[in-house]
Formats: structure tokens, C-alpha cells, sequence
């Protein structure tokens, strides 16, 4: 037989082994009586229309079938979707109940070494315990005066930019922050972002996020591009794909870092008087010899930097958005923080600004519509059924609900587009513990671990910027900051998420 026979004979064979593979998703596998469209439960091309062809949709459409179907719906053929906040916790349940990461959502970020891509409850739990105690309140604390020197290189430039007249792309200049924050507490020296003019420094790291964004749905549907971009000459990619090329370039410089320490580490070259660091505990030689190589640093180290940037600057820059454009809640926020910064100079801690009601209701109100990640991220619970309602999913199974969905659910959070800080102040005088839906940090075993630091950046940053600049916005709307489409983070309908700003004026006493 000739090769084009075999392959005209192999045609029917793929037909019928579709035709067999669709009638048992429809009607024998163990989601079949859960409810949806017929065409989800069918096909993962559903799915793929809307998240790669479309542009990150799929979470509209999702929103559609629960307004259909009911609060839990099939949305593909091996995933259970629930439009439930109070069920939330449930599936990202803490160390009592088993939870694995889903491998599809886990390869989706591009580093299956890191914490973020390990998938059982058990190796998950070992590698953040190598990490707990860096990330913890008190360690932040300590923290604090480091944080606070970077916030005020961060008010100079804006300083300087009002000298200058320049426009501040405030996205860039919180990431500058949030990057030299990050990276000064994982490697005991910072890249220097806010050194840069105008935050230039900073666009290589913001873009190299970009760069994982652009790829995030394709990487759950086609994991083996990974590898291929990786393989590919950098000027050739740089010529196809520039922000895939940022992405590399930067995982490139963390992959030498990590040669270097392993091998200062190999040779006792460490330095025993420096203070201890992130990357000293994931290189240490006392951890098995497959949990230091160079791949599972290079990602650990890659999404730690993107996690610690990204969505702490992002909550900043829209919290920074609406005080800028409602003058009057800027007005409240000043009048509290005059209670513990009499003057525009003078210094608190983040331990004396949380205690602060109307700042606190802003830091929440800024998590709640930045989202921190808008793609679902299901987890499975590998030995026993998950209960919801009536209905029994088994084990096994892929749970997932978006944070968007939690964060505008209208019962809890009414009017859910409006910044209204004084909700907070509202649900504290009724004894309600509101704070409980705030997901942008998720929950569980699988809760961010930079948690407390991002809370310390946000809380230290808005007070001081609000308490000493006046800022006007420049050509930015909401729809410059809207969920329009969901690539792992929300993005606008057109561009890129940011703020521009010019400085209007320096606030006095």
C-alpha cells in the first residue's frame, strides 16, 4: 500500500474515533449530566475558539451559559465551572482538604519548575515551605524601611516630572517599584529599575509579562511551543514575537544568576555575613539535587519576579486611577492620613496604616478591580468528590471559578464597577467580614505567597504618594483599566492596561 492510500484509508478511521470520543463526552463520561452547551461538553475547540482565536472570551461566555444553565455548568469536556462566591473557598480549600493544580492551567504560565506550576498538594506544600517564612507578616515588617526608600525614589521622579512637565505612565512606575521591592528582598540586590529615566528601566520587565499574556491561552492548548520559542534563534523571534523575546531575554539573565549562585554555593563561597535571601534558600545544599537545577530556579525565579511585580502594581494603578479622577474620595483619604502624617514628610509604618478605616476601604476597593488573576484557575480534588448543591462531582475532576466573578457579584459587592471605599467602612459597622471575597490573592494551601508583601507595597505606596502629589489624568479612561478580555490578567478591548498621568502639583501641609 502507497503512502497515499494509507493515508486516505486512515481519514475514515480518525472520523469514526472523533464521532466516538464525541458520543462518549456527551453521554457516558462522568460529566455527562452535568449541565451546558452540548458543543462544550463535546469539544476543547469551544473553548479554544473564544480564548485563542477571539482573545480571551471565553469568560463572557462562561458568564452566559450561567445565566442559562444555572450556577454550575460544564464548560468543556473535563471541567466543572462554579458561579458561586460563597463556594469559592471550597475549592480552594486549605491544607485539610486535598487540592492538585490542574496540569493544563498549571503549564499555562510557562514554568512548570516553579511553585506556581507544581501540581500535587504534597511537593506543592514542600517548596512554599522552603519559602513561608521570608513571606511572612513579621519578616515584612522588617522589611518595611526598605520598602519605604524605594517609595521615595518613586515620589523624587515624580517630583522631577512635575519639574519636567513630562506624562508618567504611572503602570511602568509602579512596576519599577514593585520589580526593585522584589527583586532587593529575593537576591539581596536590586535591577534598579527606578534608577531608569521616566521608568524606561522598567518597560523590558513589564513587556516580558506581556510576553506571557500574549501566549497564556496558547501555551494550555499547545505546551510544546514553549519549547519550540525557546529553541528559536532570539533575533528571529525578536522579529516574530518582541515580547516572547523580553520574556527570554529575562528568564536567560535569572537562568545565569541561579549558575552562579549554584556555583558560589558548589565552591562555599557563600557569603556568611550577607543578609539570607529567597535565592540562598532555593539553592541551598541541604535540598535534594532535582529541586536545584538550573531549570526549576530559572522558574521559580522568573514567576516570583512576575508575581511580585505585575499585580501589586496593578492594584496600585487602579486605586492611584480613582483617586486621581474623584477628587472628593482623595479629599477623605487626605484628611486620614493627616492622623499619622501631620506632614507631607513625615513617616508611618504599614502596622499604623492598616489600622487606618478610609485607606484600608481603598486598598480594598483597588484589589477588588485589578483582579489579581482573571483566568480560572481549577483545582481537583484528587481522592474524594467534591459536593455542590445536589450535585456530586467526582473526583478528579477540574473546579474552577474566575476571581472576576467573586469580585463583581452584585449581592456582595453592589454597584460592583464603583471605587467605594466607605463599603468597607459600611460592612465593618454591620459585624460583615467583606474582606473574605477578596480572591485576587486566591485561597487555601495554594494562597499567594506574597501576600503580605504585596499588602505592605500597596498600603505604603498610596499613602504616601496621596499624602505629597497631585496628579491629573492624561488622556486615560476607564476602559484603559477595564476587563474587556481575559489573558491570565484582565486586559482593555484595545492596548495594553495603564494609566497615564501628569504631575499637577505637590501637596503642601
Amino acid at each position: 500500500m502507497d503512502s497515499s492510500a494509507l493515508y486516505l484509508s486512515l481519514v475514515p478511521l480518525s472520523l469514526v474515533l472523533l464521532a466516538l470520543r464525541t458520543v462518549y463526552h456527551l453521554y457516558f463520561h462522568p460529566l455527562s449530566k452535568f449541565p451546558g452547551p452540548k458543543l462544550a461538553a463535546a469539544t476543547f475547540l469551544y473553548e479554544f475558539y473564544y480564548d485563542v482565536i477571539k482573545s480571551g472570551m471565553y469568560i463572557w461566555e462562561i458568564e452566559r451559559m450561567h445565566e442559562k444553565y444555572g450556577p454550575i455548568v460544564r464548560i468543556n469536556p473535563r471541567e466543572i465551572h462554579i458561579k458561586d462566591s460563597n463556594y469559592y473557598d471550597e475549592i480552594h480549600a486549605g491544607a485539610s482538604h486535598k487540592r492538585s493544580k490542574d496540569p493544563k492551567y498549571a503549564i499555562a504560565f510557562g514554568a512548570p519548575n516553579s511553585l506556581v506550576g507544581t501540581i500535587t498538594q504534597d511537593h506543592h506544600r514542600f517548596r512554599r515551605g522552603l519559602l513561608n517564612n521570608y513571606f511572612s507578616k513579621r519578616s515584612v515588617v522588617e522589611l518595611g524601611p526598605s520598602i519605604e526608600d524605594k517609595v521615595e525614589k518613586l515620589i523624587a521622579r515624580f517630583e522631577q516630572a512635575h519639574q519636567a512637565g513630562d506624562v508618567l505612565h504611572l503602570q511602568l512606575d509602579f512596576a519599577a517599584l514593585t520589580a526593585d521591592v522584589i527583586t532587593d528582598y529575593c537576591y539581596g540586590w536590586s535591577y534598579g529599575y527606578l534608577d531608569g529615566e521616566k521608568g524606561s528601566r522598567s518597560n523590558d520587565l513589564v513587556d516580558a509579562v506581556n510576553g506571557l499574556m500574549v501566549m497564556f491561552h496558547i501555551n494550555r492548548f499547545f505546551p510544546f511551543l514553549i519549547t519550540v520559542f525557546r529553541n528559536v534563534s532570539p533575533k528571529v523571534l525578536r522579529r516574530l514575537q518582541p515580547q516572547m523575546a523580553d520574556l527570554f531575554d529575562l528568564k536567560a539573565r535569572l537562568r545565569q544568576q541561579a549558575s552562579d549562585t549554584l556555583q558560589k554555593q558548589g565552591l562555599r563561597k557563600v557569603d556568611t555575613e550577607a543578609r539570607p535571601t529567597i535565592f540562598d534558600a532555593l539553592t541551598s545544599l541541604e535540598l535534594p539535587a532535582d529541586e536545584r537545577t538550573l531549570d526549576r530556579l530559572e522558574d521559580e525565579s522568573a514567576l516570583l519576579l512576575g508575581a511580585g511585580t505585575e499585580t501589586t502594581a496593578r492594584a496600585i494603578t487602579v486605586s492611584m486611577f480613582h483617586l486621581i479622577n474623584n477628587k472628593e474620595i482623595m479629599a477623605k483619604l487626605r484628611a486620614e492620613l493627616k492622623t499619622v502624617l501631620p506632614t507631607p514628610l513625615s513617616k508611618a509604618s504599614w502596622v499604623d496604616l492598616e489600622k487606618l478605616p478610609y485607606l484600608t476601604g481603598v486598598v480594598n476597593e483597588g484589589l477588588r478591580l485589578s483582579h489579581g488573576m482573571t483566568s480560572r484557575l481549577a483545582r481537583i480534588s484528587p481522592t474524594q468528590p467534591m459536593l455542590y448543591q445536589d450535585w456530586v462531582i467526582p473526583a478528579g475532576t477540574p473546579v474552577s471559578q474566575s476571581n472576576y466573578f467573586v469580585h463583581m457579584d452584585s449581592t456582595i459587592f453592589p454597584e460592583p464597577e464603583k471605587f467605594d471605599p466607605e463599603r468597607w467602612i459600611r460592612a465593618a459597622e454591620k459585624g460583615e467580614y467583606l474582606s473574605r471575597y477578596i480572591v485576587s490573592f486566591t485561597k487555601g494551601s495554594r494562597q499567594c505567597l506574597g501576600m503580605s508583601l504585596a499588602y505592605a507595597e500597596i498600603y505604603l505606596s498610596l499613602a504616601h504618594i496621596a499624602r505629597r502629589i497631585d496628579f491629573a489624568l492624561y488622556q486615560t479612561t476607564t476602559d484603559n483599566i477595564c476587563v474587556y478580555r481575559d489573558m491570565g490578567i484582565g486586559c482593555p478591548k484595545v492596548g495594553l492596561f495603564g494609566v497615564r498621568a501628569t504631575v499637577e502639583g505637590l501637596v503642601g501641609e
